[in-house]
This record gives structure tokens, C-alpha cells and sequence, in this order.
């Protein structure tokens, strides 16, 4: 029994970083779809997109859906909403590889969620990790006179509401409720509330250029379709917690790729931040190695 679980870990684990490689790669693809089209639309055209897609694909299975699915596919097509759409207005007034690293902070974030949510009181590892992530979040963000962009405080709401995602997530996992019904509604209703506010805020899309289609694509078969159904079924065989560690690594791809294919440049002040997030990210893992006896793993 230990050694299925262990498989089923390792499987989930290898699964999640695939995951985070993808995410990595969204944020040079949305930065990009960015230049042609509003953020709204953007969204609505991911999600409703993705959603169908899923829908089509497990047609049969989505005939069978229960109540208790819907509500919270609902419940996370709207927590959705309001995370990607901090995260995707906030990356057009900032860069790909500092919203990469920014969007990494959830991962000492949600300790404190499942804290509030499941009555977890985070340990001394998850602390500390916190407050490392507060001080290189000031190395990444805050302007000399000490004030913030508004791109990056938007992504650092993006990280509070996307905490409270994968703490969801993980509850409706242990739930045994289907992560196909889950996925398929969440990203349904996120595309659905995205629309509507493309029609109320954003003018009409009258045109994208190849490379914003492109962006859109790689967005909707696989930043949505594909990682958004790995992410939900893989958690069942992991914790919140260490789900978020391995999803954090998308910022480290994020960054690389983001100097690479757009040639951005990071000032020595930012690296500084960079490697004191990621240090923060690393600890919090700590916390997994000491939670049960004898310093043995959970899986």
C-alpha cells in the first residue's frame, strides 16, 4: 500500500512540475497575446474555449454531473475569474519574468490560507517563509520611494486569490469529487463571467495578429485545457502545501524564458529579489520533512 502511494505521489509530483513548465511558458504567451487583444477578452476566449473543449471531449461523463460538482465548479470558475483577471490586467503594466517571480509568492501564502480555511496552524518553516517572501517581494517591487507599481500590486492579488484556489482545490480532491466535472464547470463559468465583463469594460475585438493568435493557442490547449485538468486530478495525491511548491517553479521558468525569447533584462536589485523568493519558496517545504514522525516524507 505504501509503495502505490509513493508511485501515485511521484506520478502526481511529476505531473505538477509539467504543470508549473507550461505556466511558465504562459506568461511569455499572454504577454504577447497581450499586444492585440484586451485582457477580458483574452480570458473569456481561454476559458470558454478550454471549457468546450473538455466538454466535448467527456460528453458523456458531463451527463452524469451531480449538484454538489456544480456549486463548486462554480465556486471555482469564479475564484478563477477574479485571480486571472488581477494576474492578466496587472501583466500589461508589468514584465513577464517580474510577474513570473511575483506570482511565486503564493507558495507562502497558502500555508496561511489552509491555516484560516482548515484550521492548520502553519508551522515556524512556513513563518519564515513568509516573511522572506515580504522582503523580496520590497527587492522585486518597491520603487525607491517606497511605492509599488500598479501592475505588481495586481499580481500580488493575483497570488492571495490564487492561494485560496489551491487550498479549494485540494478540499473538493478529498471530497472524491470528479476532477473532470470540476475543471470542465470551473473554467465554463470563469469563461462565462470574463465575457460579461468584456462586454461591460472592453471595446469590441475587431483584429489579432499572428503572433497574439498564437499566444491564445498555447493559452487555451495548453495553459488551460491541459494543466488546469493535470492540476486538479494530481492534487488529489498531494497536499495543498506541496502542490504549491512544485507550481511555484513556473516562475523560474517564467524567467528564464522571458529572457530568453523576449529579451528582457533584470537589474541586480531584482535578481537580489528573485533568489530571496525562491529561498522562501524552498523553505517552505521544510515544512513537509518535519511534519510527520520521524522526519518521514508525507505522501
Amino acid at each position: 500500500m505504501k509503495n502505490i502511494r509513493g508511485r501515485e505521489s511521484l506520478i502526481a509530483d511529476i505531473s505538477l512540475l509539467m504543470v508549473a513548465l507550461i505556466w511558465g511558458g504562459g506568461f511569455i504567451a499572454a504577454k504577447v497575446a497581450l499586444l492585440s487583444i484586451t485582457p477580458f477578452y483574452l480570458l473569456s476566449f481561454r476559458f470558454l474555449c478550454s471549457g468546450v473543449i473538455l466538454y466535448l471531449i467527456f460528453f458523456k461523463k458531463m451527463m452524469r454531473i451531480d449538484k454538489k460538482s456544480l456549486v463548486a465548479g462554480i465556486t471555482l470558475g469564479l475564484v478563477l475569474f477574479a485571480g486571472q483577471t488581477f494576474q492578466t490586467v496587472g501583466l500589461k503594466y508589468t514584465t513577464a519574468g517580474k510577474q513570473a517571480f511575483l506570482t511565486a509568492s503564493y507558495a507562502a501564502i497558502v500555508p496561511f490560507v489552509s491555516w484560516l480555511v482548515n484550521k492548520k496552524t502553519p508551522n515556524i518553516y512556513a513563518v519564515l517563509a513568509g516573511f522572506l517572501t515580504l522582503i523580496g517581494i520590497g527587492f522585486l517591487s518597491l520603487r525607491q520611494n517606497i511605492s509599488i507599481s500598479f501592475g505588481d500590486s495586481l499580481t500580488l492579488l493575483f497570488t492571495v486569490v490564487y492561494s485560496f484556489q489551491i487550498v479549494l482545490i485540494g478540499i473538493y480532491g478529498r471530497k472524491g469529487i470528479n476532477p473532470i466535472h470540476l475543471t470542465t464547470i470551473q473554467l465554463l463559468s470563469a469563461g462565462v463571467f470574463t465575457f460579461m465583463g468584456a462586454l461591460m469594460f472592453e471595446p469590441p475585438v475587431h483584429a489579432v495578429d499572428n503572433k497574439g493568435i498564437m499566444g491564445v493557442l498555447y493559452l487555451v490547449i495548453f495553459n488551460t485545457t491541459i494543466a488546469f485538468l493535470v492540476q486538479n486530478i494530481a492534487q488529489k495525491y498531494t497536499s495543498d502545501t506541496h502542490a504549491s511548491i512544485i507550481l511555484s517553479l513556473e516562475s523560474v521558468f517564467g524567467c528564464f524564458l522571458s529572457v530568453l525569447l523576449l529579451g528582457e533584462v533584470f537589474t541586480k536589485r531584482m535578481i537580489v529579489g528573485c533568489i530571496i523568493i525562491f529561498v522562501a519558496v524552498i523553505l517552505s517545504k521544510v515544512d513537509k520533512l518535519h511534519s510527520l514522525p520521524g522526519g518521514q516524507q508525507e505522501v
